[in-house]
Order: C-alpha cells, then sequence, then structure tokens
C-alpha cells in the first residue's frame, strides 16, 4: 500500500514538476519575443462583432474603445442585441444614429448563448477579416491594429489578445481572477511559439472571415464556443496566433456563485472539445500530439493532486485519531517529543520543490507584464493564496463540470 501511495505521488509530482519546467524553458527560450508582434504590411478591413445582453452599462465602454482605436480600416462596428430586457437596445440604436461606422442589429429571439449572437453579427460583415469581442471588454487603442500583421500569412485565421482584468481592484476575488488571468494569458503566449494556440478569446479575437464561414461559424452547441472554433481552426489546418501587445481589458464576476456558475460553463466547454476531438489524439501535428493532450493533462492533474491531497490528510488524521484512542485507553502519553520525525520526506521534498517554482513562474511573469508598479509583500501573500487555495480548490469546479457534462445538462 506504501509503495502504491508512493508511487503515485511521484507520478503526479514528476507530472506537474515537468509542466512548470517545460514552460519556464519555453520562457527563457523566447524571453526577448514575448511582446514583439509582425508589423502589418497591409492595412486589412476589418469589421467587429459585438454580441450584447442585458448590457446598458457596459456597452458604451465597448462602442467608445473601439471608436477610438487607432486603426483606421475598422469600416463597421456590428452591435448585436440579443433581445435585451434592459435599455441597451435603446442605446444601441441612439449609437447606430451617431456614427456611421456602427450598425444595431436586433436577433429575431434570443439565441440563448453568446454563439448565436455572434454568428447573426457575422452575417453582416463583408470585410476580409472579422473580429469579435464581448459586451463588457473594452480594446485598447492599438489593440486591432497590432493583430493585422499576422494575417500576412495567408495561412493565418485566427489571433486572439492579452486579456487583463479591469475591475480587479473590487475584493479578493477579482485580485485572484487579475492573476490568473495574467499567468494563462502568459501560458497561451508560450503555446504560440509552439503554433499551438488553443484558445481565441472572447474579449478580442481577429478571424479570416473566409476561413471563418468556410468551417460554419460558431457552434451554438458549444459551451464555450470560442475554444471549440479554435480546434477547429487547427484541426484543418489553420495557424493561430496570439498577440501580447495586444490589450484588451474586461471585468470578472465579484461573487463567488457566478463565478462558479462561469467556470462550470467553461469546464463543461473544455470536455466537450476533448470529446469532439479526441479522434485527433496523437494525429494531426501539435494539435493532436500536444494540444489535446495538454489540456487533457491539465484536467487531470488537476482533479488527481485534489484527490490524493485529501487522501493523504484523511488517512494522517485518520491515523493520529487511532493513536491518540490508543494512549488514551493504555494511559500513555498522547504525545512524545522524541518520537517526532524532523527528517524532511521525499514528499515534502518534492512538494517544496514544485511550491518554490510555481512562485518563482507566477512572480516572473507579473513582473513581465508590469502587473503591479512595484514587486512588494502583498503581491507575495497574494501569489500564495492563488497556488495555494485558488488552484487547490479549482477543481472543485471540474467535479461540478462532469457532473453536469454527463447529465448533458448544457444551459448557460
Amino acid at each position: 500500500m506504501v509503495e502504491t501511495v508512493t508511487g503515485i505521488y511521484l507520478c503526479l509530482m514528476f507530472l506537474s514538476i515537468y509542466m512548470f519546467f517545460f514552460f519556464i524553458m519555453l520562457t527563457v527560450k523566447n524571453k526577448k519575443e514575448f511582446f514583439s508582434y509582425p508589423r502589418r504590411t497591409k492595412d486589412y478591413e476589418v469589421s467587429i462583432v459585438v454580441p450584447c445582453y442585458n448590457a446598458e452599462h457596459t456597452i458604451i465602454g465597448v462602442i467608445e474603445s473601439l471608436l477610438n482605436s487607432d486603426y483606421e480600416n475598422i469600416k463597421k462596428i456590428v452591435i448585436v442585441d440579443d433581445c435585451s430586457k434592459d435599455n441597451s437596445w435603446k442605446i444601441l440604436q441612439e449609437y447606430a444614429k451617431k456614427y456611421e461606422k456602427v450598425l444595431a442589429v436586433q436577433t429575431p429571439k434570443n439565441t440563448g448563448n453568446a454563439a448565436g449572437a455572434r454568428n447573426y453579427g457575422a452575417m453582416f460583415v463583408d470585410t476580409e477579416l472579422i473580429g469579435f469581442t464581448d459586451d463588457d471588454s473594452r480594446p485598447e487603442k492599438e489593440a486591432v491594429g497590432r493583430i493585422m500583421g499576422y494575417f500576412d500569412d495567408p495561412r493565418m485565421g485566427a489571433v486572439t489578445s492579452l486579456v487583463v482584468v479591469r475591475n480587479r481592484t473590487t475584493n479578493l476575488l477579482t485580485k485572484i481572477q487579475a492573476i490568473e488571468y495574467m499567468i494563462f494569458s502568459w501560458n497561451r503566449k508560450i503555446t504560440d511559439f509552439l503554433k499551438s494556440v488553443y484558445v481565441t478569446t472572447g474579449p478580442l479575437s481577429i478571424y479570416r472571415r473566409s476561413f471563418f464561414e468556410k468551417l460554419g461559424g460558431y457552434d451554438t452547441k458549444s459551451m464555450t464556443e470560442d475554444i471549440e472554433i479554435t480546434w477547429r481552426f487547427i484541426s484543418h489546418g489553420y495557424k493561430t496566433a496570439m498577440c501580447l501587445g495586444s490589450r484588451v481589458t474586461t471585468d470578472v464576476p465579484d461573487k463567488i456563485k457566478p463565478w462558479f456558475r462561469q467556470r462550470v460553463r467553461w469546464g463543461i466547454g473544455g470536455l466537450q472539445a476533448i470529446a469532439k476531438y479526441k479522434k485527433y489524439f496523437f494525429k494531426k501535428g501539435m494539435f493532436g500530439y500536444f494540444v489535446i493532450p495538454f489540456v487533457s493533462l491539465s484536467i487531470f492533474l488537476s482533479i488527481g493532486t485534489f484527490m490524493f491531497s485529501w487522501y493523504l490528510i484523511g488517512r494522517m488524521v485518520f491515523t493520529r485519531l487511532l493513536s491518540v484512542g490508543y494512549s488514551v485507553a493504555a494511559d500513555a502519553p498522547v504525545f512524545q517529543i522524541q518520537g517526532m520525525n524532523f527528517h524532511p520526506s521525499v514528499m515534502i521534498f518534492y512538494s517544496l520543490v514544485l511550491f518554490v517554482t510555481s512562485m518563482t513562474y507566477y512572480h516572473y511573469v507579473l513582473y513581465k507584464t508590469n502587473f503591479e508598479e512595484k514587486i512588494g509583500i502583498r503581491r507575495f501573500f497574494k501569489l500564495v493564496f492563488f497556488a495555494l487555495v485558488f488552484l487547490t480548490l479549482y477543481p472543485l469546479v471540474w467535479f461540478a463540470s462532469f457532473y453536469r457534462y454527463f447529465r448533458k445538462d448544457f444551459k448557460w
């Protein structure tokens, strides 16, 4: 039994440490290239589609940010009202009258998800490129223009941006998500060096419209249409990329319930994508040999580490209780300093290596992305909380995602 437990632990530790050092080596190798992007040789015409639902408090900021873009070849901003119940449609009509570039359209009936509204808006686009952003996201002035150079490659199908949390100072939950978004964006850029960007995020991504239409647009049955369409692009041989110099800000949930609901939806979407494209495991180049195994392994490690950790904790508590019970019954001392073992076990050693490695890596990413103006003790404790609490408890999201997935509960 001891050998089995040790074997499971060493396997989990090896995979976790291997993945961290894999990303660290790629970071070191490409450290000068993270924020570079190809200069455009052509001013591509692009239209931006914004699905909108009950966003009267945020949609104005989205429209204003797109109108203030320094890229002059944004030909059209298509705002799709998905039958909102607030004043969103009225606001959109007013902006459409005020600005020739803004087109306000409304779906015949509520589509029930962002994919449906995005596809509806795409029907009004005839430019070479088509972009999408969310109704609470604000691309910065240079965001769209810095993406354009990637499309000089005729096989480039989609390019995504760096998503920054705008409401990160609201509370602890938003602060932790701000760290999470930055680290995951950095990791996504690392996959760019492997030609394997596996998600073009909703806050701002731009596609070659001919490829987008050829593949049938967004899958309205997917809970995470941005992941699914990226995998579809890659599986058909089109390239994807990420531009860290293209920044877009977005609001994240500031309460546990909406946050949990959002993350479960993302989890279900990831499981849907794996199930849909499982036939490409270890096929189709980097898509089958890296993207699908990497995403699947990440889920496995998250759940496996969580369950194994609780098994160890439970076993330790149970053993201590038995020991205390035996000591009381035998009228022996419950606690003896002579019996304590001060020699670190292999489990403690590798856990410490993983912790130090992860903290160093997270700290470096936040420093390079100018996450905060200065490095201090507060950031350190945020990172500790992120690593030891947030990521440790995140598997609860996966349990809920698996539960709903197997029940085929795919409601937003």
